[in-house]
């Protein structure tokens, strides 16, 4: 039987996500509520006739964040799409399998788009130009460093930086579900959720 050792990098992955997820939970009331403000300044300006032209786009902006930072907890707390169809069909130990396979595709998936972002934001390549985004433009052609948004004029891997701290994120919960499918340690309690009893395999 293995040690309490052994079990301790797999609680360490579990206490990781559940500070995530506390994170993620403020995150999301924060956009909400945003996204809700925003919206609302837009509808009472534009009535007013003195519309302003930056709140469409924070809002675009606001969505994708929340889409991203949502999808993250969504993660943990197994509420992202499953199709049950198959697995409903199989038998208790076979259905686990195919619970550790599709959370283990969630980690595979989590890890290939960190390794993008890195490989497409290159933060060694923008240090070895001194922190340049033009000098690096010249070198590489990727002129993420150079772009800025239309109206807020915000540069855009500000923005674009929720994709890494999806893919990060993501892949942190996916582990931490892993971890649970095969039995390392017993499901920690999701604390801040409401959550149903309808279960899949996702």
């Amino acid at each position: 039987m293995p040690s309490e050792q052994a079990f301790a990098p797999a609680r360490a992955l579990q206490s990781l996500s559940a500070g995530l997820l506390a994170i993620e939970r403020l995150a999301i009331m924060g956009f909400m509520g945003l996204l809700a403000g925003l919206i609302l300044l837009n509808v009472v300006t534009r009535y007013s006739g003195v519309p302003i032209y930056w709140i469409d786009e924070s809002s675009v902006y606001s969505v994708v964040w929340l889409t991203f930072i949502g999808a993250s907890a969504m993660t943990r707390l197994r509420l992202d799409f499953a199709v049950s169809m198959l697995t409903e069909r199989l038998s208790e130990r076979w259905r686990k399998v195919a619970k550790v396979i599709a959370t283990g595709m969630v980690v595979t998936f989590g890890v290939a788009l960190a390794a993008m972002c890195w490989l497409w934001m290159d933060p060694p390549g923008i240090a070895a130009a001194g922190f340049d985004a033009r000098a690096f433009a010249g070198e590489t052609f990727n002129f993420l460093y150079t772009e800025r948004t239309q109206t807020l004029n915000w540069p855009t891997w500000v923005l674009y930086m929720i994709l890494p701290i999806f893919a990060v994120s993501m892949t942190v919960h996916g582990l931490a579900n892993l971890v649970e499918d095969i039995g390392l340690v017993p499901p920690a309690p999701i604390r801040g959720f409401v959550l149903s009893d309808i279960d899949g395999v996702n």
